[in-house]
């Protein structure tokens, strides 16, 4: 099949698409100012798809529009972190819980996700290794098999990449542990230890609750 022949997806839908990547990944970060202009140009849209992407934008809370002036990137504040925090244990911990014992195959993905995060994380590729961070605690909240829990947790996709990639820049000592504490995690869940991976979990996830504390920047 020909490249022509691909259909490519709606401009608005592409133009959402790039943006949302630009912020997730700190390319757009807190703070900066992005016109319709430069972001029609950007894509290779007219205005008009650009509008509609912002707004869907503003819904899920990662730009303030302003009129005539374009779209403000917002920074990621300290009540949303603490927020994040709270539900992330909420769940987590309820998860890991419920995942002991812990069948073969989640075991065997939690092997390959933690695998594939060293390799990104020695690769300097903080982005690919927050998304594969994510997967990693979103499998043992899926393997509960509670359809809402899961979609609750789904729906703090954004905000969790958003935070995992500025802290791994801001903190590259925090990914050593990271990883260790994965390790930690998927080790408790192989012995079938519940109260041990629930430990981990907690100290894992609640370390976010000191950015939300202003003591760690």
């Amino acid at each position: 099949m020909s490249l022509a022949a691909v259909k490519q997806p709606p401009a608005a839908d592409r133009v959402y698409t790039h943006v949302k990547q630009g912020v997730l990944d700190r390319r757009y970060e807190g703070g900066t100012l992005l016109t319709e202009g430069e972001l029609a140009e950007a894509v290779g849209v007219s205005r008009t798809p650009v509008r509609e992407a912002l707004l869907r934008l503003e819904a899920e809370g990662l730009i303030k529009l302003y009129p005539k002036k374009g779209a403000l990137v917002l920074p990621v504040s300290a009540q949303e972190i603490a927020d994040v925090v709270e539900t992330r244990l909420l769940v987590e911990e309820h998860a890991a819980r419920k995942a002991v014992p812990a069948p073969p195959g989640l075991i065997e993905r939690l092997e390959r996700l933690l695998a594939r995060q060293k390799e990104q994380a020695a690769a300097g590729d903080f982005a690919a290794a927050s998304v594969t961070d994510r997967c990693f605690h979103a499998e043992i909240v899926r393997s509960g098999g509670n359809e809402i829990l899961s979609r609750l947790y789904d729906q703090l996709r954004d905000r969790q990449l958003r935070m995992g990639v500025a802290v791994m820049h801001s903190h590259p000592d925090r990914i050593a542990k990271t990883l260790a504490e994965h390790e930690e995690i998927l080790r408790a869940l192989r012995s079938g230890d519940a109260e041990a991976a629930v430990g981990v979990v907690h100290r894992h996830v609640g370390w976010f609750s000191h950015l939300a504390r202003g003591e760690v920047r």
